[in-house]
């Protein structure tokens, strides 16, 4: 059975409940908002299992606001005969027709009994503005579910930690680690491969686990790239650099993982501070303190400024600024590796 619905916290920017994307409740009007769009459907499957478990003759129904129908919303949201419970999951609301915005923005004056409405905005266009800000005014009775970007290297790490929290599972720090660093550049996938070690692993997954079923994956990441490159193994830099990309590695986003590390590299560079207390104030883990403290072995303030130089430049040239994207690459690992002016 369900837990019975509580009260959620309230964020100073808006008059409604924010709730999590990983224990959503429904109400009449249920907001997804923002991009990351696995987070956004594991939110709105959460709440269609929710009603589904509370009365399985759920009635569930899609509708598209950028292809809308006038009265479509009215129309599958009122009770039908029999009166069982509606979900109407609505998409594209960050691009909306004019009917549909009008039509939403009047339901929150009467929102039918017996339906949620899930409204999906990715937030990449301020369409729909005036219907999302009467929803956080409290208009409808609403609730808002959160998704904003996973970027951080930190932000990837607790989104699989709590893969495996949800699921009552326990995984080793150095697999999660490893597992996290292997799907850098696609949240779906490293949700999916979460989800499989669930599925496929009994007891604790170890990182011999994770080697087994995604170490090809992990030794061609950019991240490996990087950190033989910055240990100053410059022949194994390059040949796991030619792997990543003979594996169809992206020059961008492993320049983009290159450049990361080295900043973290800068950010902790100087402080005497505990692990905790900086990784507290800097906004990371605490392992990611201590990893970049051991990265920075051998390191001077000039060698890795020069590095970080390198790094802008590489991005500037996989970007666009330069016709070989995979010397570009190249060359910035030569720098990093060997700590010196390329061909010096």
């Amino acid at each position: 059975m369900p837990s019975p619905r509580r009260p959620a916290a309230k964020t100073p920017a808006s008059a409604i409940p924010q709730l999590s994307w990983r224990a959503p409740q429904p109400a009449p009007v249920v907001l997804v908002s923002g991009p990351e769009e696995i987070c956004a459907e594991r939110a709105t499957a959460g709440i269609r299992e929710y009603l589904r478990a509370e009365d399985p003759s759920l009635e569930v129904s899609d509708v598209r606001a950028d292809d809308y129908a006038p009265g479509t919303l009215l129309g599958v949201a009122s009770p039908s005969l029999f009166g069982e419970p509606r979900l109407i999951r609505v998409s594209g609301v960050e691009k909306c027709s004019d009917a549909f915005l009008a039509e939403a923005i009047a339901y929150l004056d009467n929102p039918q009994d017996g339906a949620t409405v899930v409204l999906r905005h990715t937030g990449s266009s301020v369409r729909g503005k005036k219907l999302l800000d009467a929803i956080r005014a409290g208009t409808g009775g609403g609730v808002e579910i959160a998704c904003p970007a996973v970027k951080r290297d930190s932000d990837r790490f607790d989104f699989a930690a709590g893969e495996f929290q949800a699921a009552k599972r326990r995984i080793a720090p150095p697999a999660l680690r490893a597992l996290v660093s292997a799907f850098t550049d696609d949240l779906t996938e490293l949700a999916a491969a979460c989800q499989q070690l669930i599925a496929d692993v009994e007891g604790d997954i170890s990182e011999q686990v994770v080697t087994r079923y995604y170490g090809g994956r992990v030794e061609t990441t950019a991240f490996a790239v990087a950190d033989t490159a910055i240990a100053g193994r410059y022949g194994e830099a390059l040949i796991a650099l030619r792997h990543a990309l003979a594996s169809g590695a992206d020059p961008v986003p492993m320049v983009a993982a290159i450049a990361s590390k080295l900043r973290t590299m800068a950010r902790v560079a100087g402080s005497r501070e505990p692990s905790r207390q900086l990784a507290s104030r800097i906004g990371m883990k605490d392992w990611q303190v201590d990893r970049a403290r051991r990265d920075l072995a051998g390191w001077t303030e000039s060698s890795l400024g020069l590095a970080i130089q390198a790094a802008a430049r590489a991005d500037a040239e996989v970007k666009g600024a330069s016709r070989d994207p995979v010397f570009a690459v190249e060359r910035l690992v030569t720098v990093i590796a060997t700590r010196a002016p390329y061909g010096a």
